[in-house]
This record gives structure tokens, sequence and C-alpha cells, in this order.
């Protein structure tokens, strides 16, 4: 994996938890690094930490989000990674129980926060000719027995929602969709038992890293997981195998 990176990225759901592990390793990798979240004292916290930008957005608010890319840019430069990482979950046990504005809230931070953060970023990387996102899917969007209809639903729709974005940009502006894998968070503690499948934290922030770094730009569309994909030098060697058999790929087989 390279030691240094260049550009500017900008990470949203930066102030805490993933969010705030990639934009650590991004910085460390030598990138001027950009955080939002809706809490203005933990990016800023965040921020401060890792000598980088910190901005307080709803990714859900079209203007919040156009805010947030023109001061990333006005302050750091232009963008050269996009890492939509803002997300949320409602632990609900019967969905039909919920309020509707609760359950699609989910879907309006998860899914359209991810649409318009791209929308507004891939403009301004069309017209340099340069950039990369990564946009944070999870295991919730293929795997039986989520506890969520609406966080499986949201995570489900980002994950085919960047395959067909980056068949739309092929050649031009590689997409990811990844999982960082089942990771001790705030929004995860409680939802799962002790002895679940955790993931290690660090294992995300390096996949990031390794998108960042363009190696693994052939695996565009694919969904990519932290942790069943950790040995990123085995991953680059098969990306022509995953090309040509369809795999790393959300499919119905018959």
């Amino acid at each position: 994996m390279p030691s240094e990176l260049e550009g500017v990225a900008l990470v949203t759901g930066g102030g805490r938890g993933i969010g705030q592990n990639i934009a650590r390793e991004l910085t460390s990798a030598g990138m001027r690094v950009a955080v939002s979240a809706r809490t203005s004292e933990q990016v800023e916290e965040t921020a401060d930490e890792i000598g980088g930008l910190a901005i307080t957005a709803d990714v859900s608010q079209q203007d919040d989000v156009d805010a947030m890319v023109a001061e990333t840019e006005r302050e750091l430069g232009p963008i050269d990674l996009l890492v939509a990482n803002a997300g949320i979950a409602a632990w609900e046990k019967e969905a039909w129980t919920m309020e509707p504005n609760e359950w699609w809230h989910v879907l309006e931070v998860n899914l359209l926060g991810v649409y318009l953060c791209c929308r507004a970023v891939i403009p301004g990387m069309l017209e340099r000719g340069r950039g990369r996102i990564v946009n944070m899917a999870s295991g919730a969007a293929h795997l039986p027995g989520s506890t969520s209809t609406a966080y499986a639903a949201s995570k489900s729709a980002v994950h085919r929602f960047s395959e067909v974005l980056a068949n739309q940009l092929d050649g031009r502006i590689p997409v990811f969709s990844i999982s960082p894998g089942l990771v001790r968070t705030e929004m995860t503690e409680g939802a799962f038992s002790d002895d679940a499948p955790w993931t290690p934290p660090e294992l995300a922030p390096r996949l990031v890293r390794a998108l960042a770094s363009g190696r693994l730009d052939k695996l565009a569309g694919r969904y990519l997981h932290a942790e069943h994909d950790a040995d990123l030098d085995d991953l680059e060697r098969r990306a022509d195998k995953i090309l040509a058999g369809d795999l790393n790929a959300i499919r119905l087989r018959r």
C-alpha cells in the first residue's frame, strides 16, 4: 500500500466511529481531509486532531451538501476523494409500528445523502478529469436476518446505486461500494451481542486508503468487504478474475 497519498478528501459522518477512523487514516497517508457531520462538537474535535477542516452539515439536505462541498474546495482545494459514510439506523422490531417519518428518515440520510453528495462532487471531478468516490454500504444489503427494514433497504439501495453510477462513469470516475463489516460503534452498540462477529475497526480505513490510491480502480462498482477482502494484495491480484466471473456482486443466481 502506498505510504503517501495526495489531494483532498471529504469524509461525511466523520465526527465519530468509522468515519473518524477513515479521516485519520487518509490524513496519515498525506491527504488534506474535511470531515462533516451534524454534530459540530464531534467534527471539530476530529478536525483538530487531524489538522483538517470541520464542517457541520446534514447530508439529507441539498443546501447543506452543496455548501459543504463548496467550503471544502474553497478551503482545501478540489475534492479528489469523496467518502460518503454518513448513516443512521433505526433498529425496529416491528416495521409497522414505526412512525413513517422515522422510517423514511433513515433512507433520507443513508440513501438520499449518498446521492446528494455524489451529485455535488461529480461535475467538478469530470471537469478536472480525476476523482474517486467511496460509498458506505453494509452487509445488511444482502445478508438475511437484518434487524431493521429501513436500514437494510437503504443499504441495498446504496449498493445498487453505486454499481449503476459506476457504470455511468466507467473510465472516468471510479465509484466503489464497500461494507466496513460489523464494527463496534455508537450506532451498533447494544444492537448485537458481545459474541457477534465483530470486525476490527482498522480494516475499513485501510480499504478506503487502498481505494484512494487507485490500485483497485478495476473493481469500481464491485461490492468490497473490509474484512473478507482484507488481503489487499490478493484482492488486487484477483481483480481480473473477479470481473471475468462477475464476482463481488449482488446477483440473483438460478
